[in-house]
């Protein structure tokens, strides 16, 4: 509280109808990396504030996913901290079921966001030591502005907030017919017996293309680059559990070394199809830089009875069609941009210690997850929600230890205050 009247105090407090005081962490984001730390500070009998600029819960996922996406790895290592899924979910769950799953957490820990809340900065006052949050909210009549004031912030708005646009020629201003992100993208039905050019080819790409082919669109995947594709699962059991299992007893090199000796087994060799191998292993590529080995879930299929042809780098769109580097002309009346997503951190958060400016923490895991003057980073890890529920846990653990020591304190204060009072009467 004494922090509070020294900013109040500060030259630049003013409007204080539009502040607000926390009495514990703001949390900025409430898709599934924020409510695991909201749940996990319930837990820690912490007070809290959850911003969302969206009208909902995971917004990534109830607005910016494809209909047919599932959960890519098993639903127990997806299950986020104090509750696991219903028993009655298929090993993998719909995009229906986790919205469902989310939707159950948020009641059960009482985490009600501050919805449509869209953050413009967030810095910390120095004189104060206090986090500065200004955000503006708007509804059908007019904008506001609002200034949340906390103790210890939460950046939990994740990897994927913003979609990646990458500039190609012609793309933007020749190119007649429809552009669209994977994020924009709900079913193949729309584009049966079109010519459609997915760009990009990991998940979602090929995902994509697969939901392409079961609609009988004829659908063209842009593939520039090296890539890893791994069955999902190998004799019934998930790649990534049988991954975790073997990094237990063997090295790194002999792990990716196993993975891709069962790959060629199951899917053959991929070279032959445009799809050619990183050096560096599935695993080892992972932890270096954070690029997921795709999954395969019926793309490779496809790829192999030509239903979805593989075709190199573009060179430039025309009117309507598109020229590729190696000389070939294709038709085109769509093209779905799976170029993937950016954190949006730098745009918002004044601070340049735990953050680099790619938008993602310095530290490699498992230690970016705290950085200085009460400032927490959840779901940044590159390893999914197993990554983010660890953040979260972490991060709860840490500002309820400070929050309980200083309760118990206050109370000793109080109490001494209250028999001093009684010997003076």
């Amino acid at each position: 509280m004494e922090n509070m009247f020294r900013l109040m105090g500060s030259e630049d407090f003013s409007d204080r109808k539009r502040c607000i005081w926390v009495n514990g962490p703001v949390i900025v984001g409430a898709g599934p990396s924020g409510l695991a730390t909201a749940a996990c500070l319930r837990e820690e009998g912490v007070p809290f504030v959850v911003l969302e600029r969206a009208d909902c819960i995971a917004s990534l996922w109830q607005k910016r996913t494809y209909d047919r996406i599932k959960l890519h790895l098993p639903k127990k290592v997806c299950q986020l901290p104090k509750m696991p899924f219903p028993e009655d979910y298929p090993e993998y769950p719909t995009k229906g079921q986790f919205i469902e799953y989310l939707e159950s957490y948020a009641n059960k820990f009482e985490i009600t966001p501050q919805f449509n809340e869209c953050v413009q900065s967030a810095r910390y006052d120095e004189t104060s030591g206090l986090w500065r949050i200004k955000t503006t909210s708007s509804s059908s009549s007019s904008v506001s502005e609002m200034e949340y004031i906390c103790r210890w912030l939460v950046v939990a708005t994740g990897e994927n907030a913003e979609k990646v646009i990458p500039e190609i020629d012609g793309l933007t201003t020749e190119f007649n017919g429809e552009v669209v992100h994977s994020c924009e993208y709900k079913s193949g039905e729309k584009y049966r017996g079109k010519s459609v050019l997915v760009v990009g080819c990991g998940n979602s790409g090929m995902e994509v293309s697969l939901d392409l082919a079961n609609h009988n669109a004829n659908a063209s995947m842009v593939v520039r680059s090296s890539v890893h594709v791994l069955p999902r699962e190998i004799l019934g059991k998930s790649s990534f559990e049988i991954s975790v299992m073997l990094m237990k007893w063997f090295p790194l090199w002999l792990v990716d070394k196993i993975l891709l000796i069962l790959a060629w087994l199951i899917l053959g060799n991929l070279t032959k199809y445009g799809l050619k191998r990183p050096k560096m292993g599935p695993m080892e590529l992972k932890i270096v830089s954070g690029k997921t080995p795709v999954l395969d879930i019926g793309a490779m299929e496809k790829i192999k009875s030509g239903e979805v042809e593989i075709v190199p780098g573009i060179k430039r769109f025309s009117r309507s069609h598109v020229e590729l580097v190696d000389g070939q002309r294709l038709d085109l009346d769509a093209v779905v941009l799976a170029t993937g997503y950016r954190s949006n951190v730098p745009s918002w958060l004044q601070e340049n210690d735990l953050f680099s400016k790619n938008g993602f923490p310095k530290s490699p895991f498992p230690n970016a997850w705290k950085g200085k003057s009460g400032l927490y980073a959840a779901g940044f890890t590159r390893k999914g929600l197993a990554g983010a529920s660890a953040d979260a846990v972490n991060i709860a653990k840490d500002i309820g230890n400070v929050w309980r020591e200083e309760t118990k304190r206050q109370k000793m204060r109080t109490r001494v205050g209250h028999r001093r009072c009684i010997s003076v009467a």
